[in-house]
């Protein structure tokens, strides 16, 4: 079936519309991150860079390190950014533009999240990485999609009655990483933990400025939950639409986080940058060792 020009839209060049790319611009290894000035951040450590495209909040810089071919994107903030970047990376290498029609021979990506994320537990010092076994997002962006077979249901349903959950708010839903992908990023410099991602950053976050807060124990609901081997760590924006997403389309996805702030301890990072690069640093040699 032939896709319409609505429903898969190209620029004038025949790039894809939001990001801006070409099919041949992007590697099938790729890190995103949040912010667009984090993009340089990253490949400044490549060895060559061949090439660097931007549009919006959306750029890409593509290169190699080590032998190995990487793109490192930007997403914005929040999953609604999110669906926009995985359905087109997955358009750059699984429809044909010339013909409209989805390829016969699927290609999987291996994705890489980068970003920044705050503890809502005592005992995960600022500083520290995680990775994100388990995301449970409380955005409802993969309630648009069929998505069930993808999802860990009995975790999302023991979570919304343990938190007595609004039946105004969308359904959390939860989504477990690549098993495969995490080994090769995984070492004891590493926790495992599940990350919430929320819909925005301040009182889905249960931070109060000057507004009040429909639930004002949310964030003691979400640190004092536990089913089986779940138990939530940190909080940040984007992972759990890239669990879901990813794992929808066929390809391969984990959330690295550096952790920030301990929202239990009342604690902000004083070297966030130096943290970030580290993690960029392991993420990437870990990425291109053999």
């Amino acid at each position: 079936m032939q896709l319409s020009p609505s429903e898969l839209i190209l620029n004038a060049d025949k790039s894809i519309y939001h990001l801006n790319l070409l099919p041949e611009d992007l590697a099938e290894t790729i890190i995103t991150v949040g912010d667009p000035d984090r993009v340089g951040n990253v490949s400044k450590f490549f060895d060559t860079i061949e090439l660097k495209k931007g549009k919006r909040e959306f750029h890409t810089h593509t290169g190699t390190l080590n032998g190995k071919r990487i793109s490192v994107i930007s997403t914005g903030i929040g999953t609604d950014n999110i669906d926009i970047v995985f359905n087109e990376l997955d358009a750059l290498v699984n429809i044909d533009f010339e013909t409209r029609t989805i390829k016969s021979n699927r290609t999987v990506l291996d994705i890489v999240r980068i970003g920044t994320s705050g503890s809502i537990r005592a005992d995960i010092p600022i500083d520290s990485f995680l990775m994100s076994e388990y995301a449970m997002g409380l955005d409802g962006l993969l309630h648009f999609y069929n998505s069930a077979s993808v999802q860990e249901l009995d975790v999302s349903k023991a979570f919304v009655a343990h938190a007595n959950w609004s039946p105004s708010k969308s359904v959390p839903y939860v989504v477990k990483y690549d098993e495969s992908l995490g080994q090769r990023l995984f070492s004891n410099r590493i926790r495992l933990g599940t990350t919430v991602t929320n819909i925005g950053f301040y009182g889905p976050q249960s931070r109060v400025l000057r507004l009040k807060l429909s639930d004002s124990d949310l964030q003691d609901k979400l640190a004092s939950f536990e089913y089986k081997d779940v138990k939530v760590t940190n909080l940040e924006m984007e992972t759990s639409g890239i669990y879901g997403l990813a794992k929808l389309l066929g390809h391969r996805a984990v959330s690295m986080n550096c952790i920030l702030a301990n929202r239990a301890n009342g604690e902000f990072s004083t070297k966030p940058t130096e943290s970030t690069e580290e993690l960029i640093k392991y993420t990437l040699e870990k990425l291109t060792s053999s």
